[in-house]
């Protein structure tokens, strides 16, 4: 039971026996470095269960908790804050416990292990993955992780968007624009030594180029520019080209399967380059027309309703918002249709998941709470844990970008410029002495890396990100690097004691070793709460935090230099400890840590 636990349970007992009054949670700070103490009460909250002055009701709490609880020595309030005095011996053992236990922290017990779906990247197949999908699966697979640390089973999924008029546009394109590569055959990922989703994303490019060039010449012949838009030969073959696919022409789904599948192959790639995998695969193609039967049953249930043209409808205004089509008037679907079955098949699929999370930016926050609330009126259960994982655009200072005129960054592209990035910094800091060609590379591609997953996760998702790529690597501050590098000071520490520090030892905590020792402390319940926020920024900030104390400990102690054998091994211990949490919180976070830097 960790220190907070306890406590919060002494506090409601206090107010039981105090007061005669039950209090529902206790809320808790870290003690300002001004006052004295480990940990704070908020006494303020309490006064909506117990009228009266907050120093007076903090006194009489203070009191009852140094009676009752063996591990408080000593208390202060200030205004309306109950700062509490830890034993240091309550550190010392919980720290012996710990450090004896691997894996402490690092799986953290949760009230609810029930499954969940976390869906993220869900890509288009006519362009390679770009910035704002790198931002998504980071966020994706990072919440994937913490959540199976909570204790949850946790399933990785996404949907390729791969059907539609998008996809017919790089297919025409390819069709009438690729020349023949050297074996005589229209350019492909074999003859041009391209990835295969780099190659089609050009193709879609392509298209609007001419789309373009065709408006503008019917324009100038004095169409509109709307009616241009719909008149243009490249359109028309497009949509053309999408009906014989729904149709099922064989020429066009050959087509479709070839390019599809070099897509895929070139989204594997970046993948396994940015590290993050999928349990599961849904694709557009095969779930476009689910939902259609759930329209059929909401009707008779009185969930939907019909209007005079046909069109079927949900009205949402009672819960303030507004009426939702979700079948046309010549029972067609819409984008909502399709996600309501997708939904449904899933939980068919798995049916031991007891919720999803869906990793989308945030211009589709209205979409989810439709979905959501269309879900839970349909009477499914497992409705009540759905989630929007809801993020804010990723900009650079050059401005928005734009697929379909070839200004986005290339997630590719990202990756190869954080490694470059990283290179250039690490060779001016000249500090790879010892190291070969291959070992250098492969530090360079991990402090990269590091550097670009620790500056997107680090914010809170709903903000929107203005990406620096060189401040991102910087080995001071906030950054990916910074962490990186204090946990490959930490492995050299380790790799320079010689001396058995295995076994537990006893000593009087010097202040740094106590407020190391608080932030261990911590780390299980940061994982749960992380969770419950679906928020990788709060195991980054945790794990800057730890390191900042860290750091503070290595200047102001001596570890190895320590003349005190227990005090040596003791520091050394906990040295490994904070090792092994930035490890697991990084692991979280996605994020590989060197040893040696």
């Amino acid at each position: 039971m960790s220190i907070q636990t306890l406590i919060e349970t002494k506090v409601k007992e206090g107010f039981s026996t105090l007061y005669n009054i039950e209090i529902p949670s206790v809320e808790f700070q870290a003690t300002r470095k001004d006052f004295e103490g480990d940990i704070t009460v908020v006494v303020f909250p309490l006064l909506r269960y117990k009228k009266g002055n907050p120093v007076q009701i903090g006194e009489d709490l203070g009191k009852y908790l140094v009676e009752n609880v063996t591990e408080i020595t000593n208390y202060n309030v200030v205004k309306g804050f109950l700062n509490l005095v830890i034993d240091d011996t309550f550190y010392t053992n919980f720290f012996n416990k710990i450090s004896a236990n691997s894996s402490y922290g690092f799986i953290s017990p949760s009230a609810d292990d029930s499954s969940r779906m976390v869906e993220y990247s869900s890509p288009n197949t006519n362009k390679p993955l770009h910035l704002g999908h790198v931002r998504n699966v980071l966020l994706g697979y990072s919440v994937a992780e913490i959540l199976k640390a909570s204790g949850k089973k946790v399933y990785k999924t996404q949907i390729i968007n791969d059907r539609g008029i998008h996809i017919c546009k790089s297919m025409l394109a390819w069709q009438k624009f690729a020349p023949n590569g050297s074996d005589g055959k229209k350019e492909n990922p074999s003859n041009t030594g391209l990835k295969g989703d780099k190659l089609v994303g050009n193709y879609y490019v392509k298209f609007d180029q001419e789309y373009k060039k065709e408006i503008a010449t019917l324009m100038a012949s004095g169409v509109s520019e709307d009616d241009a838009k719909k008149q243009a030969p490249l359109f028309l073959e497009a949509q053309a080209m999408l009906r014989k696919w729904e149709a099922g022409d064989e020429q066009v789904v050959t087509l479709w399967k070839e390019m599809n599948s070099w897509v895929y192959k070139g989204f594997d790639v970046t993948y396994k380059n940015i590290g993050v995998d999928f349990d599961t695969l849904y694709y557009e193609s095969n779930t476009y027309l689910l939902g259609k039967d759930v329209v059929e049953q909401g009707l008779e249930s009185g969930v939907f309703f019909k209007k005079e043209d046909g069109s079927v409808w949900c009205d949402l205004s009672e819960d303030g918002l507004d009426e939702k089509l979700v079948l046309r008037s010549d029972g067609t679907s819409v984008y909502m249709t399709q996600d309501i079955g997708t939904a449904i098949q899933r939980a068919k699929d798995m049916p031991d998941v007891g919720g999803m999370v869906y990793t989308v930016g945030n211009e589709q926050d209205y979409h989810f709470k439709v979905l959501f609330l269309i879900l839970k009126k349909l009477g499914y259960s497992w409705a009540e844990q759905l989630h929007h994982l809801s993020y804010g655009m990723v900009d650079l200072p050059s401005g928005k970008m734009k697929s379909r005129e070839g200004t986005v960054v290339d997630a590719d592209d990202l990756m190869d410029e954080m490694t470059d990035t990283a290179r250039t910094i690490s060779q001016e800091l000249g500090k790879l002495e010892g190291y070969s060609d291959i070992e250098k590379e492969e530090l360079y591609r991990v402090i990269g890396l590091g550097a670009l997953k620790y500056f997107i996760l680090k914010v809170d998702p709903k903000k929107r990100i203005l990406f620096d790529p060189k401040a991102s690597v910087d080995f001071q501050g906030n950054t990916g690097p910074f962490i990186q590098y204090t946990y490959a000071r930490i492995q050299s520490i380790l790799r320079k004691a010689t001396f058995d520090y295995s076994k537990p030892v006893s000593i009087d905590l010097h202040a740094k070793e106590k407020e190391l020792i608080k932030q261990l402390e911590l780390y299980p319940e940061v994982i749960q709460q992380a969770a419950k926020n679906y928020s990788p920024a709060v195991i980054a900030n945790y794990t800057y935090e730890l390191v900042k104390e860290f750091n503070s400990f290595y200047q102001n102690v001596h570890i190895l230099g320590e003349e005190n054998q227990d005090k040596k091994v003791f520091r050394v211990q906990l040295s490994k400890k904070v090792a092994d949490t930035i490890k697991s919180a990084f692991a979280l976070l996605g994020i590989e840590v060197p040893e040696r830097m």
